[in-house]
């Protein structure tokens, strides 16, 4: 949404529906913005400086790709929380929707931790590409994304295994619920405190899932807080190093996803960037080996030359093919049979 915004303090609201204006310049009497949603990638747009005002389409720049591809139904999703509160997901459903049949479903874990669940874009966290492969797909707003007031943003900083998580959960078990999802086929995914998150559920998720995807997640909090580069956002949001005893870490050390290996008995696929220092590849290497070692089935996808995120496209190709591979494996039934 673009709003407008007075000396007096007067708050208009100037564009309407579900997009992310990502960026905004004045253009005479006019903006220009740049525009996205779940279902288009990022174009440029004139608006009209009024509520309600003409918003005019400058640039198509895929629209012969789009021409070609049917996108999925994106609708929003309100779910009750363990505490009363409610939940904004976005669910989206495979172009071909048929309620009538039962689909394999997705939960889908936001990094961040402290990053929205919008109308985003992504060429590899891709919603309607997941939708494509036949894939139900619910992203929530759980607590610790802004969007919904200071107290939701705020809730998840030192309390990385409690409501938050709580949230997730009520989300993929209040879909599960309808005739269309095939609860007995559900996959759990995300990246950085999405990783996290996928390798924290693995060892709490009582057989909910089938299969987990975590790319560049922390897997020891207690090894996250001595080498990650980003050393003011482990003081601040673990509450300081392992050794220090206070409210935050007390909550957070002890929600370390390696602290709960011993539960680990679902398929779960770890990636990571070897130039990431956010988050280093050792995180991953490391639960992939407790995996194995646990006997749980297990793949690692190592980028010798990625960071955080996957930016050249061969790799992103590599990543996409390999996503889907590990989840048709573990997740879709088998063709004319069924999987245990």
């Amino acid at each position: 949404m673009i709003y407008n915004i007075d000396l007096n303090g007067k708050l208009t609201k100037i564009t309407d529906g579900n997009y992310d204006y990502t960026s905004v310049s004045l253009l005479g009497d006019k903006l220009v913005a740049t525009r996205q949603s779940i279902s288009e990638p990022t174009d440029i747009y004139t608006v009209e400086a009024s509520a309600g005002g003409k918003i005019t389409q400058l640039t198509q720049e895929n629209k012969h790709i789009l021409d070609q591809l049917q996108r999925g139904k994106v609708e929003a999703r309100w779910t009750k929380s363990v505490d009363g509160k409610q939940i904004l997901s976005w669910v989206i459903y495979p172009p071909q929707f048929d309620p009538n049949k039962k689909y394999p479903t997705l939960l889908f874990c936001q990094g961040g931790p402290q990053s929205p669940v919008s109308q985003f874009w992504s060429y590899r966290w891709n919603f309607q590409i997941m939708a494509a492969n036949d894939y139900i797909v619910i992203a929530p707003n759980r607590r610790g994304l802004p969007g919904f007031g200071m107290e939701w943003n705020e809730a998840i900083s030192g309390d990385y295994g409690g409501l938050c998580m709580k949230d997730l959960f009520a989300a993929i078990d209040d879909i599960a619920k309808e005739p269309y999802v095939d609860k007995n086929r559900l996959g759990c995914v995300g990246a950085s405190f999405g990783g996290y998150t996928a390798m924290w559920m693995a060892g709490h998720h009582e057989k909910r899932f089938k299969a987990f995807i975590a790319h560049d997640g922390f897997f020891n909090m207690d090894q996250q807080y001595y080498e990650t580069e980003e050393s003011w956002f482990t003081n601040w949001d673990l509450g300081g190093a392992p050794y220090e005893k206070n409210e935050k870490t007390e909550r957070t050390y002890p929600n370390s996803p390696h602290r709960f290996v011993e539960k680990w008995d679902t398929p779960i696929l770890l990636i990571h960037g070897e130039r990431d220092y956010r988050i280093l590849a050792s995180q991953s290497m490391a639960a992939f080996n407790a995996a194995k070692l646990r006997g749980v089935p297990a793949q690692l996808l190592l980028f010798p030359d990625e960071n955080h995120w996957v930016l050249r496209p061969q790799n992103g190709i590599l990543w996409q093919r390999t996503f889907f591979a590990w989840l048709d494996k573990w997740v879709k039934p088998v063709k004319g049979g069924s999987k245990n």
